[in-house]
């Protein structure tokens, strides 16, 4: 990624006005319905009729079915995010950079995991997003390693590297990956929000309460997933710092407790804005329902926030989430038919508004 200079204005009504028109054009829930009827081929060949037309041709001779999907899927994602940093100007560059970081941590989470299970390589890449900060270089240097202590050592010089390090130790005592998992994710929050200006203007205040209320939502995940294991784990090992829902007792008193977690989100600032959302999280009947309701929210709190400040960094970030949400699902689409999941069991997977 190039670097935008310091003497640069950030070019909000350019950009918004360009993500506007690439928000018009995504999937919406009558097409994710219609995907769900489909077999791959069909759901494939209904691609190559809208805007991941150029990527089916492309990849369409060496690739067929749900690798073919798949691989268009991430294709078309970079490219999209790609035009977003080459739009970008000035403060709102370093805004988008900083977030499309989530890709970076995504494909750390992906090799790691992939090594943990004994996943070849070709499996790996499959699900890699070149989307994030790194080269591919740094993504192929990744894949040919094969160790986790590797991952953890060719990550040493990044900004993962100080915090996977204390992780590994963990990790080799517990055998499981939650401690690097983790680390890796407190680590792409803490970047979100590091060297900001201390008296910050509107627009990076707009950027801050969009991160709050990302952080504020893995918090709530975070939580749930404790709860979910039953296991005697400290909860502020957890803790993302950052936001501005819970505070770490927060979250250790109302882990284990799902009603008093959406109540304590229903009466804090979102409360308002989310009412309809929290009502499907108070309704969800297990652990993947009810995170699939807090993306739908979260999507939902970052449109609202778009509409109300549509010239500031909000409708861009408003954006990245609703072009990975279309993503997940076409997925999720995908692999369900494949698998054989019956059209109810795929639209559970699903997130829609």
């Amino acid at each position: 990624m190039s670097t935008a200079t310091d003497n640069e204005s950030p070019n909000y009504e350019y950009v918004t006005a360009r993500v506007r028109s690439r928000r018009a054009v995504l999937f919406d829930d009558d097409d994710y319905r219609k995907l769900v009827r489909m077999a791959p081929g069909e759901i494939a060949r209904f691609m190559e009729e809208t805007e991941y037309e150029a990527e089916m041709d492309a990849l369409g001779s060496r690739h067929s079915g749900v690798n073919l999907i798949e691989y268009a899927l991430n294709r078309n994602l970079a490219k999209h995010f790609d035009d977003l940093l080459r739009w970008s100007e000035g403060t709102l560059y370093d805004y988008i950079v900083r977030y499309l970081r989530k890709f970076d941590a995504w494909n750390v989470k992906t090799v790691l995991r992939g090594l943990y299970s004994d996943a070849d390589r070709e499996s790996i890449e499959d699900d890699l997003i070149d989307a994030g900060e790194f080269s591919e270089e740094q993504l192929d240097a990744l894949l040919a390693v094969d160790s986790i202590e590797g991952v953890v050592e060719e990550l040493s010089s990044t900004i993962f590297g100080d915090a996977l390090a204390p992780a590994y130790e963990d990790y080799e005592e517990t055998g499981v990956l939650i401690p690097l998992e983790n680390a890796v994710d407190r680590t792409f929050f803490e970047t979100l929000l590091a060297g900001l200006p201390e008296e910050p203007n509107r627009a990076t205040e707009l950027y801050v309460e969009f991160l709050h209320a990302e952080i504020d939502f893995r918090n709530v995940r975070n939580a749930l997933r404790l709860a979910r294991t039953g296991a005697d784990i400290e909860p502020s090992e957890y803790f993302i710092d950052g936001g501005r829902l819970f505070d770490e007792d927060d979250l250790r008193q109302l882990v284990g407790n799902r009603d008093q977690l959406v109540e304590h989100v229903r009466s804090s600032p979102y409360g308002d804005d989310l009412d309809a959302a929290l009502d499907i999280l108070e309704d969800a009947d297990d652990l993947i329902q009810f995170e699939h309701a807090l993306d739908a929210a979260l999507l939902e709190y970052a449109d609202k926030l778009s509409n109300r400040y549509p010239l500031s960094v909000c409708p861009v970030l408003s954006y990245v989430l609703a072009k990975e949400r279309e993503v997940d699902n076409i997925r999720a689409i995908a692999r369900g038919r494949e698998a054989g999941l019956s059209e109810d069991e795929i639209e559970d997977e699903l997130v829609i508004l």
